[in-house]
């Protein structure tokens, strides 16, 4: 059977990533299949899928994606193809306002049935396209100042440890550049796209497997793992007062697992990038889970034991666990309601 080789384009910036896709598409001898075409057919995943087998072979396709496709749904659609296989996904970056989009506060809207639209944070959406990416191409890094792409490097190697770092060597000038741009590091990878081997960095923190390759003075990475519950109150003010003000760093990303005194019995996934915090129930009802904590945080200019101390403050104290759960409900709880479902899929 004829497996087409499919290298997938993403990125927030789409002029950027236009171009990028069709200079790719022409190095490649491959077809392109621009965004533009994707949307024309309603869903981008669904059409990429259906238009990537009529490449023909050594080039075959390369797929641009809208802004607003989710990155792991274009993993999942192409692991489960028959007739392509996903070998690279390049995020395309414009390393001017990388930190920027990594902390915008607004929401990215897709259309998923008729009338039925999905809403997903910006800055959200641009980390997971970094972290699940298997390439990322910097492109008008010559406007950074060295010590400025210095930090930027070495931000995207904390994000995502076994991506593949490029430069575009002639910077924003697209047409010009003829040649492969210079390779400046390199994960683990191979050129087939493995998901397993793209792990985000706060995953690596959490298994103790976390060895970005690239490092920078202003960047740094830390587990904070803790056995107690978090006492709701207190953490708000610590997301209030410390971290999204930054007074200790600014926390970039933070990811993991984490429990709530008045929600002893559930888990949540930790979801923090920039100004967008979320605490999303993953089990419930189960007493036998540990209550504590298991958070990745990575960072620019972070005060890390200042930092810890600060989140120790939030957890409950001695004299609050031996007043045990009973009492524990009865905290003042700011955050939103969890709403559960009886199926584990949703």
């Amino acid at each position: 059977m004829r497996v087409v080789e499919v290298v997938g384009v993403v990125g927030t910036c789409a002029p950027e990533r236009h171009q990028y896709a069709r200079r790719r598409a022409a190095e490649r001898g491959g077809m392109l299949v621009p965004a533009a075409r994707l949307v024309m057919g309603g869903d981008a995943i669904t059409e990429a899928v259906a238009l990537a087998p009529w490449a023909e072979p050594p080039g075959g396709a390369i797929v641009e994606f809208p802004s607003t496709t989710p990155v792991a749904e274009i993993i999942g659609a192409f692991v489960h193809d028959d007739l392509t296989r996903l070998v690279e996904l390049v995020c395309v970056v414009d390393a001017t306002h990388l930190l920027r989009d990594l902390r915008r506060d607004d929401y990215v809207t897709r259309r998923i049935d008729g009338d039925e639209f999905k809403y997903t944070a910006h800055a959200l959406h641009t980390v997971t396209q970094l972290e699940l990416a298997s390439t990322v191409f910097l492109v008008n890094w010559d406007a950074l100042t060295t010590d400025e792409l210095s930090t930027t490097m070495a931000l995207v190697s904390h994000l995502s440890p076994a991506v593949r770092l490029k430069l575009d060597l002639a910077g924003s000038d697209l047409e010009g550049l003829t040649h492969e741009p210079r390779d400046l590091a390199r994960g683990p990878g191979r050129r087939e796209y493995e998901r397993a081997q793209e792990q985000p960095g706060w995953v690596q923190l959490l298994n103790r497997e976390f060895e970005p390759h690239m490092t920078d003075a202003r960047v740094s990475a830390f587990r904070y793992d803790r056995p107690r519950p978090f006492h709701p109150k207190r953490l708000e003010h610590l997301l209030d007062e410390t971290i999204e003000p930054a007074t200790l760093g600014t926390v970039v990303r933070s990811c993991g697992f984490a429990r709530l005194a008045t929600r002893s019995t559930a888990t949540a996934k930790w979801e923090h990038i920039g100004s967008m915090f979320s605490l999303i129930p993953l089990q419930s009802g189960d007493d036998t889970l540990e209550l504590g904590q298991d958070l990745a945080f990575i960072g620019l200019d972070l005060e890390q034991s200042a930092l810890e101390a600060a989140l120790d403050e939030a957890l409950l104290t001695d004299a609050e666990i031996a007043a045990g759960p009973d009492a524990w409900a009865e905290y003042p709880d700011p955050f939103p309601a969890w709403e559960t479902s009886g199926d584990p899929a949703d």
